[in-house]
């Protein structure tokens, strides 16, 4: 008997670095979790120094600091979310190609911003 092959196909696992900026980590995944547990897709960031204006598909805005520990970095490497914005509508393969990604602290992308590629490491 052939089995049906299922219409989220399975992603390879992505390792990124634990402690990594906010802004590069959204930059790279493109979602934001909300603090009501919502999961928005993101439209296009608009940095102002250490701090943000993140727009979302669904024209929420929120304004945020760049941070290593926030609650929002947090929410992200622990895929803590109650569910998908129905405006944004991100894809099942979205979610399917983030539940895949592992953040651990000794392995995987330290995720540098290009803007500052040229420039001296953080790390």
């Amino acid at each position: 008997m052939v089995e049906a092959k299922s219409k989220v196909k399975e992603y390879r696992k992505r390792y990124y670095r634990k402690r990594v900026e906010l802004f590069v980590l959204v930059d790279k995944i493109k979602l934001w979790p909300s603090r009501r547990g919502v999961l928005h897709g993101i439209k296009f960031i608009e940095r102002m120094g250490d701090q943000a204006l993140i727009t979302t598909h669904c024209n929420k805005q929120f304004r945020v600091n760049n941070s290593r520990n926030s609650r929002a970095t947090r929410w992200l490497r622990n895929k803590w979310f109650k569910k998908v914005c129905g405006t944004c509508a991100v894809p099942d393969w979205k979610i399917a190609k983030y539940s895949s990604t592992v953040f651990r602290r000794h392995h995987g992308s330290f995720l540098f911003d290009t803007s500052e590629f040229g420039k001296e490491s953080k790390y």
